[in-house]
């Protein structure tokens, strides 16, 4: 698609990508001098994080000064806090990667309208890569259309997935999906920037992702590219609510329902205390993440809102659910058979 053609939000959000790409490839260039700051252990932000999300905030609320922001760096500070239109934006999705000089990192940008995301950027400056995408008309990496893998065996699919790094990160419980899928599929990777890894899921260079504890503008851009070229992405139990839960799953139809079976019982709508073997009935799991979603996105909202701790705590606290074990159905007699 030309950039012509493209809408008019879109342009902007692409103008405003770039303008950070510049930003942060000088900053490559002379990564000695550069100032890093910690937002706890191993979570760290740069200078050029935060001179990049003022760069993309500006260009964006210069042509909309009535959109909403989101942002990782400065929250909900920015921008009308109660438009229908809301700008989700990771200025440096990778910043571990990008100090340590592995380049793997990129920009992300989305426009979510009530909610659901209409449009998306995620630019990979280290390769002037530019993936797009609008909603009903296809996702683009440069000029070229994306579409997902078509392989239709997990045991066949190489899979990205992110590992957990922050403190109060339930690290057994990811081993345990860790060793399920990596014995379930032909490969792992992790390069470290989840924008970019949903990016490879829509562009087929993997067959699918999953990875906890990711934000909204980790994952907003990233999901439209995948659903865009044909794929699918929800949390653990398949469901839509994946932005604000910290959980995700995508892939292709084939490989996302083989995924999905194996993840359910490690969604976090269950409490940690819940049995995670055996498996759970989709049924329950999805009235549980039908229940959650609405507490899970007001503590996530209050916490950018920068509420008292304690409250979004409390408020984070009511989204978990237990719900108990139901006898699954009967597993499909071949892989091709996994639900879409």
């Amino acid at each position: 698609m030309s950039q012509a053609a493209l809408h008019p939000m879109l342009n902007t959000a692409i103008k405003a990508a770039r303008t950070a790409g510049s930003i942060i490839n000088r900053a490559a260039l002379d990564l000695e001098v550069l100032k890093v700051g910690s937002k706890g252990p191993n979570d760290f932000v740069s200078e050029v994080d935060q001179a990049a999300e003022q760069a993309i905030i500006g260009t964006l609320l210069e042509a909309y000064p009535g959109h909403g922001i989101l942002a990782e760096e400065s929250g909900r500070t920015h921008g009308a806090k109660h438009s229908d239109y809301v700008w989700i934006i990771d200025p440096l999705d990778g910043t571990t990667n990008f100090i340590h000089g592995f380049p793997v990192y990129a920009v992300s940008i989305a426009l979510a309208y009530r909610g659901q995301v209409q449009q998306a950027v995620v630019y990979d400056p280290t390769r002037n890569d530019l993936f797009y995408a609008s909603k009903g008309r296809g996702a683009f990496l440069n000029d070229r259309r994306l579409r997902v893998s078509k392989r239709t065996r997990l045991s066949d699919a190489l899979v990205g997935t992110g590992f957990p790094f922050r403190k109060g990160d339930n690290f057994k419980r990811y081993v345990k999906m860790f060793e399920e899928l990596m014995a379930s599929c032909a490969g792992l990777r992790r390069p470290g920037a989840a924008a970019l890894d949903l990016c490879y899921v829509a562009a087929g260079y993997y067959d699918g992702f999953f990875e906890t504890g990711l934000n909204p503008w980790d994952a907003a851009a990233g999901s439209l590219m995948i659903t865009e070229a044909g794929g699918l992405v929800g949390n653990f139990t398949g469901d839509s609510d994946f932005l604000y839960q910290r959980e995700i799953v995508a892939g292709n139809p084939k490989v996302y329902g083989q995924m999905v079976q194996i993840l359910a019982p490690y969604t976090r709508v269950i409490k940690e205390d819940a049995p995670a073997e055996g498996p759970l009935s989709a049924a329950a799991v999805g009235l549980a993440g039908v229940a959650a979603q609405a507490d899970a996105t007001q503590a996530f909202v209050a916490a950018a809102e920068g509420a008292p701790a304690a409250a979004a705590a409390a408020a984070a606290k009511k989204a978990a659910v237990r719900i108990r074990k139901t006898a699954a159905p009967a597993a499909p007699a071949d892989a091709d058979d996994a639900p879409m």
